[in-house]
């Protein structure tokens, strides 16, 4: 995988690790628990330089529909297979009060174009957004495709405004701003979520925190 040579900065200048993630992934929810036990353990916090994917991309149509019908070359011994990897890292991470396994049926392309306006926009609101987004789903079950449940998340952020959800999901443009960074990653050579990187090396997959400490400090 290419990735920058140097480490990413955050908006105020401290230290940052880049994640690429799409907000369907358990194993991004886990990826992102992992990272706050690891940061947990540093004397200075380390900020996030998200980077949204789109797992779903093989199955969209030129509306940006997702088929369901698709074929995605997974049959259940796959899933049976993740949902086993999930159940084991719930239990390793300290993230038992998940309430979904697998999110199959969900469509996150609306949460991360919210997502990408409160980053440029709020920027001071977005871990919270970003959190909330992923404790919607895995926590609570809720639909995150769904305008209605992201204006609920966004009302309950501080320095949010319901309005941002419509604001983000009526912009063509910016529609068109996040397919491009979908396009971006794969082409940084990004094939899987979660996809941790510092300092032009990487780590896939829900990681332990001890795993991502050697990603970023070199022990």
């Amino acid at each position: 995988m290419a990735t920058d040579s140097d480490a990413a900065t955050g908006a105020d200048g401290s230290e940052a690790i880049t994640v690429y993630s799409d907000y369907v992934c358990p194993f991004c929810y886990l990826g992102r628990r992992s990272l706050a036990n690891y940061q947990e353990t540093r004397e200075e916090p380390l900020d996030i330089d998200w980077h949204p994917f789109d797992l779903r991309a093989g199955q969209r149509g030129p509306d940006g529909e997702i088929d369901h019908d698709a074929d995605t070359g997974k049959d259940e011994e796959y899933y049976e297979q993740a949902r086993e990897n999930v159940r084991r890292l719930q239990e390793e991470y300290g993230a038992d009060e998940m309430e979904l396994e697998l999110a199959s049926d969900v469509d996150s392309l609306p949460a991360q174009i919210v997502s990408v306006r409160v980053r440029e926009t709020a920027p001071d609101a977005w871990l919270a957004f970003d959190e909330a987004a992923f404790d919607a789903l895995w926590l609570a079950g809720r639909d995150i495709g769904d305008r209605d449940v992201l204006a609920d998340i966004a009302a309950d952020v501080d320095g949010l405004d319901a309005a941002v959800v419509d604001a983000a999901l009526d912009d063509d443009d910016l529609r068109g701003r996040v397919t491009d960074m979908f396009d971006a990653a794969r082409r940084q050579g990004v094939t899987g979520v979660p996809t941790f990187a510092y300092d032009g090396h990487a780590a896939r997959g829900a990681v332990p925190p001890e795993q991502l400490e050697r990603l970023v400090e070199g022990v």
